[in-house]
C-alpha cells in the first residue's frame, strides 16, 4: 500500500502543484486536502506548501493557522504525524505554535529569490533522515517575510536539544537570527523550513540539482518503516 501524504491548499497557496509533484517523485501518493474540510482523508503525513495564503493579511500565516484544516491537522501533528512547513507553511507552523518563534519582514526589505546554500544540522528528523548532518545542499529560496526570530533562550534551547534543523551558509538572505533556515519540534516530527526543497527534485527544472528530493524519500522511509 502506497504511503499518502496529504498536500493543504489556502486561499493565496502557490507551490501546492509543485509539491505534489516532488511527492509522486518520491514514490509517495499525493493527496490534495483544502482548507475549510477538517478530514485529512487518512493521509499518513502533510505538507504546508509555500505561497501568500490569505495574502500575507495580518502577518504571514496568522490567518490560515485558523482554517479548519488546521485544526485537525494540529491534533494530528501532536499525537506523532509528520508534518512540513515550507516557506509560507513555516510561517502557519509558528502560528500554530507547533514550532516556536516567528517570522518577520526580511531585514533589507525586500523580497528576494535566489539558488540557497543550506548545512544539514539535524539529520535525525521523520523530514530529513536520508541527509547526513554537516551535509551542504542548495535549493530555492523566495519570500519577503523569511527572517526567523526568537528570544534567546528559545535559541539557546534550539541549539542545546539539536532542533535547528538547517541554516544558511554563504551569506545569510533575510537576517534570520542565528543564520536559522530550518527547525524542528522537539520529537522530530514537525520540521518547517523558508527555502523550498519542491523546487530541487529533478535536474530539467529549479537549481538543476536533485537536493531537495531528500525530504520527501525520508518520509517515505519513515512511512515504509513504521508500516
Amino acid at each position: 500500500m502506497t504511503a499518502r501524504v496529504g498536500v493543504v491548499t489556502f486561499p493565496g497557496t502557490l507551490d501546492d502543484r509543485d509539491t505534489q509533484r516532488a511527492v509522486r517523485i518520491a514514490g509517495l501518493e499525493a493527496v490534495p486536502l483544502w482548507h475549510r474540510d477538517k478530514d485529512l482523508k487518512q493521509v499518513d503525513a502533510v505538507v504546508l506548501p509555500g505561497g501568500f495564503s490569505y495574502g500575507d493579511y495580518l502577518r504571514a500565516g496568522a490567518i490560515s493557522r485558523f482554517s479548519p484544516v488546521m485544526e485537525t491537522v494540529i491534533e494530528q501533528a501532536k499525537a506523532g504525524m509528520p508534518v512540513l512547513g515550507i516557506c509560507n507553511g513555516f510561517q502557519v507552523l509558528t502560528e500554530t505554535h507547533l514550532l516556536p518563534g516567528a517570522m518577520l519582514r526580511n531585514n533589507h526589505l525586500h523580497f528576494i529569490c535566489r539558488d540557497q546554500k543550506l548545512r544539514v544540522e539535524n539529520a535525525a528528523t521523520a523530514w530529513t533522515a536520508d541527509y547526513e548532518a554537516g551535509q551542504e545542499i542548495s535549493i530555492p529560496l523566495k519570500n519577503i517575510d523569511g527572517r526567523y526570530v526568537a528570544d534567546e533562550r528559545t535559541l539557546d534551547e534550539l541549539e542545546a536539544e539539536g532542533r535547528v534543523a538547517f541554516r544558511y551558509l554563504d551569506g545569510n538572505p533575510n537576517g534570520s537570527l542565528r543564520d536559522i533556515a530550518g527547525i524542528t519540534n522537539a520529537a522530530g516530527n514537525v520540521v518547517g523550513l523558508m527555502p523550498h526543497p519542491e523546487h530541487a527534485v529533478e535536474p530539467l527544472v529549479g537549481t538543476g540539482r536533485t537536493d531537495g528530493l531528500g525530504f520527501f524519500t525520508s518520509i517515505l522511509k519513515k512511512l515504509v518503516s513504521a508500516s
